[in-house]
C-alpha cells in the first residue's frame, strides 16, 4: 500500500508544489518592483480568480472520485461518459464567467476595500486573465479524470508544463518588455491554453485507442446525473466556504494597509506551498479510496486511508520544522523591503505551526472525495467557517491585534480536522462496511 500511495503521491507532490511556486515567483517578481501596490494588486487579483475558479473546483475533485469508482468497478464506458459530461459543464461555466465578467470585478472590488492604486492595477490584471476561464476549467476536468484513472503522471506533466511556461512568460513580459501586473496576466492567459493543447495530446496518445460510443442518453442518465450533481453541489458549497475564508483574510489584510497586505500575501504563499505538498497524499487518497469503493474492497480502502494519513502527517512535521528554521530567509526571497519582512515576522509563528495542523484536514478531504461522501465534508466546512472562523476573528481581535486573522485561520483548519475525524466512523467505515 505504501508503494501504491507513493506512486500516486510523488507525481502529485511535484505538480502541486509547482502551483504555489508560480504564485511565489509572481510575488517575488512583483515584490521587487518599485511600488508595493503592484504586489497588492496581484494579491487582490489572485483572490478574485480564486473565488471564480476555485468555485469550479468540483470539476476536478468530483470528477476524480466518480471516475475512480467507475475505474474500480471496471466500467470504462462510464469513465468516458463522466469526462464528456464534466467538459460540457466546464464549457457552460466558462461562458457564464465571461458573460458576467463586469459585475464580478465590480462586486469583488466593492467587497475588498483596497487602496486606489491597488484597485487600478487589479482591474488591469483582471481584464486580461478572465479570458483564461475556458482553458482553466477544462484543465480542472481533464486532470480530475486522469487522477480518477489512477494516472498521476499526466496531471504532473501538464501542471509542470503550465507553471514553468507561465513563469517564463511572466519573467519575459515583466523584465524584458517592462510590463508589471499586465505581464503576469498575459503569462497566465497564454500558458493555460497551451497546457490544454498538451492535455489533449496526452489523452489521445493513451486513452483514445479504445473506441467507446457515448450517446446523449448516456450523458443524461437520471441516476448518474443525480449523483454527479449531488457530489458536485456539496464540493461547490465546501469550496465557496474555503474561498470566503481566504477572501475574508485578504480583504481584512487590505484594510490594515498596503504593508500588512504585502506581508500577509507572502505568508499565505508559503502557507500554500506546505498545503500543496501534503495535498499530494490527499490526491492519492482520492484515487485509491475511490478505486477501492468502486471495487467494494473495504479492507484495502481502510488501509489506504491510514497509509495516506501517516504520510501526510509526516510531511506536515517536516514542513513545520523547515519553516521554524528558515522563516526569515524564505521571506527575504519574496521581497527586499525590510518593513514588509519585519511585519511578516510578527505573525510568522502561525505559518510555522500550519503544516502540521493543516495536514489532517487535507488528507481527510481526499478520503471523502474519493468515497464521494461529500455531504460530511460540506458540513465540516460550514461548521468551521460560520461557527468558528469569522466569530473567532472578531472575538480575539480586540486582544490579539494583527494576530487575530492568523488565529482565526488556524482555528478554522483545526475544526475542519476535528469534525472530519468525528464524521469518519459513520460516513466512511460503517457505511462501506455495511455495503460490503
Amino acid at each position: 500500500m505504501n508503494k501504491r500511495v507513493l506512486q500516486l503521491a510523488i507525481p502529485n507532490i511535484i505538480s502541486n508544489i509547482s502551483v504555489p511556486l508560480l504564485g511565489a515567483v509572481d510575488t517575488a517578481v512583483i515584490g521587487h518592483l518599485e511600488h508595493v501596490y503592484y504586489l497588492g494588486a496581484i494579491a487582490v487579483g489572485s483572490i478574485i480568480f480564486d473565488f471564480i475558479f476555485w468555485g469550479f473546483g468540483f470539476l476536478r475533485m468530483g470528477t476524480t472520485g466518480l471516475v475512480a469508482q467507475a475505474y474500480g468497478a471496471e466500467n470504462i464506458h462510464r469513465t468516458k461518459v463522466i469526462l464528456i459530461r464534466v467538459l460540457l459543464v466546464a464549457l457552460a461555466g466558462s461562458v457564464a464567467i465571461l458573460l458576467l465578467q463586469y459585475p464580478l470585478i465590480e462586486f469583488s472590488l466593492w467587497v475588498i476595500d483596497a487602496s486606489p492604486e491597488v484597485e487600478q492595477y487589479t482591474r488591469i490584471y483582471y481584464k486580461i486573465r478572465v479570458f483564461s476561464a475556458p482553458a482553466t476549467l477544462s484543465l480542472f476536468a481533464i486532470n480530475g479524470w486522469f487522477l480518477g484513472m489512477q494516472n498521476a503522471r499526466y496531471p504532473m506533466i501538464i501542471t509542470i508544463f503550465l507553471n514553468i511556461l507561465n513563469i517564463a512568460l511572466n519573467l519575459t513580459f515583466v523584465f524584458y518588455f517592462g510590463m508589471n501586473v499586465d505581464g503576469v496576466a498575459w503569462g497566465s492567459l497564454l500558458s493555460s491554453y497551451l497546457a490544454v493543447v498538451l492535455a489533449v495530446v496526452l489523452y489521445l496518445s493513451t486513452y483514445n485507442k479504445v473506441k467507446l460510443k457515448v450517446s446523449w442518453s448516456d450523458l443524461i442518465e437520471l441516476e448518474e446525473l443525480k449523483k454527479f450533481f449531488s457530489v458536485n453541489r456539496d464540493i461547490f458549497i465546501r469550496t465557496l466556504c474555503l474561498i470566503f475564508s481566504y477572501g475574508f483574510f485578504t480583504a481584512s489584510s487590505a484594510e490594515m494597509g498596503d504593508v500588512w497586505l504585502a506581508a500577509n500575501t507572502i505568508l499565505l504563499q508559503l502557507w500554500y506551498i506546505s498545503a500543496y505538498a501534503v495535498d499530494g497524499f490527499a490526491y492519492a487518497a482520492e484515487s485509491l479510496v475511490g478505486k477501492y469503493v468502486g471495487a467494494m474492497d473495504f479492507k484495502k480502502m481502510r488501509k489506504a486511508i491510514w497509509t495516506c494519513m501517516g504520510w501526510g502527517l509526516g510531511f506536515g512535521v517536516v514542513g513545520t520544522l523547515f519553516y521554524a528554521v528558515f522563516d526569515r530567509e524564505l521571506l527575504s526571497i519574496f521581497t527586499d523591503k525590510p518593513l514588509v519582512i519585519e511585519t511578516a515576522m510578527i505573525v510568522a509563528i502561525w505559518l510555522i505551526v500550519a503544516p502540521l495542523i493543516n495536514s489532517v484536514c487535507f488528507i481527510w478531504d481526499g478520503v471523502y472525495i474519493g468515497a464521494t461522501s461529500t455531504g460530511a465534508m460540506r458540513n465540516s466546512m460550514l461548521i468551521a467557517t460560520i461557527i468558528f472562523f469569522v466569530p473567532v476573528y472578531y472575538l480575539v481581535k480586540p486582544y490579539a491585534g494583527n494576530h487575530a486573522l492568523w488565529i482565526a485561520m488556524t482555528s478554522f483548519m483545526v475544526i475542519r480536522g476535528v469534525t472530519l475525524t468525528f464524521f469518519a466512523k459513520k460516513e466512511l467505515f460503517l457505511k462501506f462496511q455495511h455495503k460490503q
